[in-house]
């Protein structure tokens, strides 16, 4: 390998905490908070992504003598729970063919289907390199140790390539992003819609004002204890509406708020004084990433308000390039997201079964295409 990479040795992490933050966030930039070693040690020393959960942590990592110069976040998994790359009809194809698909090895970040970097390079050294190596530590792993398989997830544009180099299969499906094209304001941004979106959209802000629904905007610091059991509650009070149990405890959003300030950036929507929905961003110097949201009481289009509309308010305000408020939901689309295609990267160990499942990623990936497409024709935008 280039650059000394010859003597490089690779390491597996049993824990971020077995790396300073500092060596860890080298790798990692500005550019998205969920990669940062304050969010991934939350996750741990919360208990919310551990062996007991089904979240072993497996970090892949190269050091250059005492200098850590790659890594990748990975996880040893026994279920496909808070991954967002649904993969649970592959398991029943395993189960017919007398496999087992768990345990797998996962390269993400935990409950968290936002894009960005997976293999994460120190700046200055070879790049292509060390993506090589990491990937081939990754597949290298899953066969050792009897895997069924290795899955990058939510994976950046430029670590296509890589993954594809090595023979890894790559899955594509759709989120719903915003841009902002330099708009002044929300109304300069409206100035975009068709009449009829326009005035649709007016009106959907209009009922949250007439109900006297008022929104402050905190960020970490300024999130006191009080406040934030509170957004934890009605985060978890919307986990349990629909019969699940939430994948992230107040232990954690204590944590992050502690460790990642300003970046962490909570919206609460207040009704005569009390506290009746809020939604939890977390942002970079360039995108808004809209994550949990709950409500204690059903006002009429709260959700829309909360969610996207102050989220992209608050990235005109802020000059933020990009919102990304999650998966699915072409609801979005009527409010100005647009369809985005998503990446992940999938090495299956056993030849046969990676034959079956390439065969139906092309017919899955023709399907997801035609559907962005179609969906793209529907945005709120005037057209020349």
């Amino acid at each position: 390998m280039d650059n000394g990479s010859a003597a490089l040795t690779p390491r597996e992490l049993a824990s971020i905490d077995e790396v300073d933050a500092a060596s860890w966030n080298r790798l990692v930039g500005a550019d998205c908070p969920f990669l940062r070693h304050e969010f991934l040690a939350a996750l741990e020393h919360s208990g919310c992504a551990t062996p007991r959960t089904g979240w072993t942590p497996a970090h892949r990592a190269l050091f250059d003598g005492d200098t850590l110069v790659a890594a990748a976040p990975a996880w040893r998994k026994d279920h496909s729970w808070g991954e967002f790359v649904f993969d649970f009809a592959w398991a029943q194809a395993w189960a017919r063919a007398g496999r087992a698909y768990y345990p797998k090895l996962v390269c993400a970040v935990p409950f968290s289907p936002v894009g960005g970097a997976r293999l994460l390079t120190l700046p200055g050294r070879d790049e292509q390199t060390l993506r090589s190596a990491l990937i081939s530590e990754l597949a290298a792993q899953a066969a050792a140790e009897g895997m069924s398989s290795a899955h990058a997830l939510f994976i950046e544009d430029a670590e296509r390539e890589c993954f594809a180099a090595q023979h890894w299969l790559l899955r594509r499906d759709v989120q719903f992003h915003w841009s902002n094209a330099g708009y002044r304001d929300f109304e300069h941004y409206l100035a975009g819609f068709t009449a009829e979106k326009r005035k649709k959209l007016r009106r959907e802000r209009r009922r949250c004002r007439e109900e006297g629904i008022e929104f402050v905007t905190l960020h970490g610091p300024e999130i006191d204890e009080p406040t934030l059991q509170h957004v934890h509650a009605l985060h978890a009070h919307h986990f349990h509406r629909h019969g699940h149990e939430p994948y992230l405890n107040l232990a954690f959003f204590r944590e992050i708020r502690a460790t990642l300030g300003e970046a962490l950036m909570v919206k609460l929507a207040r009704h005569r004084g009390h506290i009746v929905g809020a939604a939890v961003f977390l942002r970079s110097p360039t995108v808004l990433y809209g994550r949990y949201w709950g409500a204690s009481e059903d006002f009429h289009s709260l959700h829309f308000e909360t969610c996207y509309h102050q989220g992209i308010e608050y990235c005109i305000d802020h000059g933020l390039a990009r919102f990304e408020p999650g998966t699915q939901g072409e609801h979005k689309v009527a409010r100005g997201f647009e369809p985005r295609l998503t990446w992940s990267a999938h090495y299956i160990v056993d030849a046969d079964l990676r034959a079956v499942l390439a065969a139906h990623l092309r017919r899955e990936g023709q399907a997801v295409d035609h559907y962005a497409d179609e969906i793209g024709l529907h945005t709120p935008f005037r057209r020349a």
